[in-house]
């Protein structure tokens, strides 16, 4: 029987990103994964969307707007192939990449599907069940994720009714597509197909897309993709969707009406469920709730003492980035080092259509809600004079900051590049940043980031360019 310190099951980026931090701080470390290293988000996520959300854009961009920009051609082509084809191969190169970074740090690793046997052994078992080996370790750390969740209603075949995975990697351009959930990952692919061709519903049981952004930002976005064409349905639920020769028949109800729709495809993209089925979880003891493993926040251990879970096993935010951040606080605790917790209330969402969306602490809504008075400043990238330059007017930023002293609340972007600008808002509100502080920190010009010095500038009245 191997023996080690620390036996993390799952090799996503929460339990990839633990392990080389454990390796760091030399543990005796194994990661555990039936599959490539890197999870859902590199080889079925965040990478590979990120990918085909690139090709979009650049298509768009010449089929929509290359006028605008001087050039012209006579005929322009996508091959759909090789779009899901460069895709496939960039998750695949930054999978082998994560098993070098594995290998750099001394972390063993073993391909199989792991199950625990105890709050100290997990036996290894190969495609058939079989136990193949059995190892030993002081401390265990869950990250085996979550996957999408199914509702009855919904029933997914993976041909015709499909979840993200398959949307991947379908082997051809569907004619029409009705996307059930306008979440970030619905929203990704509605904006990837409608821009390919693809005619795109959208069916949303909440009251508007992207329903926990900001709604100043969830209106801008639904204007800007009925603009392309994009059909959107909110408050609306899926009573049917049944696959047939001539596609599937999704029947939607909004309120008291019954609306009949027909698609190639129907993509389910409503949420996600946490993987813990099948993994010795029951039979050792360890706590669920609703369907994910519940922890001290603290430290991210379960009921079990050296039992530990951290990402999308144990419930939202599931995120990536999130997922990442537990892993490197638990492993940290775990050697008794004092990090500080992770700030939930300082996440960044980032969705990757165009516009792009990214967000950062409370809503207007919320801020609200919570008895702040507050302040609100919104500057458009229509008065940027870098957004001009490069063709890309069309959002805005949006701040949050509480009137009484001056701190900033919430952050809130739709525009090309927010998702990268929202770093720096980020790094404001862990420093406790104020309008002030802010306006007073001085923008690279011509930038797109001097929005956000523009909109503090709105909120204490103090705006030079609007």
């Amino acid at each position: 029987m191997s023996k080690y310190d620390l036996a993390i099951l799952g090799g996503g980026p929460g339990g990839y990103v633990a392990a080389i931090r454990a390796g760091q701080l030399g543990f005796k470390t194994v990661v555990i994964d039936k599959d490539n290293l890197g999870g859902i988000c590199l080889n079925w996520g965040c990478i590979p969307t990120k990918s085909l959300l690139k090709n979009a854009e650049i298509y768009d961009t010449l089929t929509n707007r290359s006028g605008e920009f001087g050039i012209s051609f006579k005929e322009l082509n996508i091959d759909f192939t090789k779009v899901i084809k460069r895709s496939r191969d960039i998750s695949s190169r930054i999978s082998k990449n994560v098993e070098m970074l594995i290998n750099k740090n001394k972390v063993d690793r073993i391909r199989g599907f792991g199950k625990l046997t105890s709050p100290k052994t997990i036996d290894i078992l190969d495609e058939e069940g079989k136990t193949t080996q059995t190892i030993e370790a002081g401390k265990i750390i869950i990250a085996t994720g979550a996957r999408p969740r199914g509702v009855p209603s919904i029933p997914v075949d993976r041909k015709d009714i499909i979840t993200s995975t398959e949307a991947m990697s379908l082997p051809e351009l569907p004619e029409s597509m009705v996307i059930v959930g306008a979440g970030a990952i619905g929203i990704e692919f509605a904006y990837f197909y409608s821009v390919l061709g693809t005619k795109v519903t959208i069916v949303e049981m909440l009251d508007r897309i992207l329903p926990i952004e900001d709604k100043d930002i969830s209106n801008e976005l639904a204007k800007s993709f009925r603009k392309r064409g994009i059909e959107i349905h909110t408050g609306a639920t899926v009573e049917s969707a049944t696959p047939g020769e001539g596609g599937v028949t999704v029947i939607i109800k909004k309120g008291e009406e019954k609306i009949e729709l027909k698609a190639d495809k129907v993509l389910s993209a409503i949420g996600v469920t946490g993987n813990v089925e099948g993994i010795g979880l029951e039979e050792i003891g360890v706590e669920l709730f609703k369907n994910h493993i519940k922890v001290d926040k603290n430290d991210y251990s379960t009921n079990i003492k050296g039992v530990y879970a951290i990402g999308d096993v144990i419930g939202p935010p599931w995120l990536a980035h999130v997922a990442s951040a537990e892993g490197i606080h638990c492993v940290e605790k775990i050697a008794g080092l004092n990090p500080n917790p992770v700030d939930y209330g300082n996440i960044p969402g980032c969705t990757y259509c165009q516009p792009q969306v990214a967000s950062i602490g409370m809503t207007e809504e919320k801020a609200k809600e919570m008895g702040y008075t507050v302040k609100i400043g919104r500057f458009p990238f229509m008065a940027s004079g870098k957004a001009f330059a490069i063709g890309e007017r069309e959002g805005f930023v949006k701040l949050v900051f509480d009137d009484k002293y001056g701190e900033l609340l919430g952050a809130h972007i739709i525009g090309s590049e927010a998702t990268e600008m929202i770093a720096e808002l980020g790094i404001a509100r862990a420093l406790e940043a104020t309008y002030e502080t802010i306006i007073k920190t001085v923008h690279a010009h011509p930038t797109l980031s001097e929005a956000i010095m523009e909109a503090a500038g709105v909120a204490n009245g103090e705006a030079i360019h609007i």
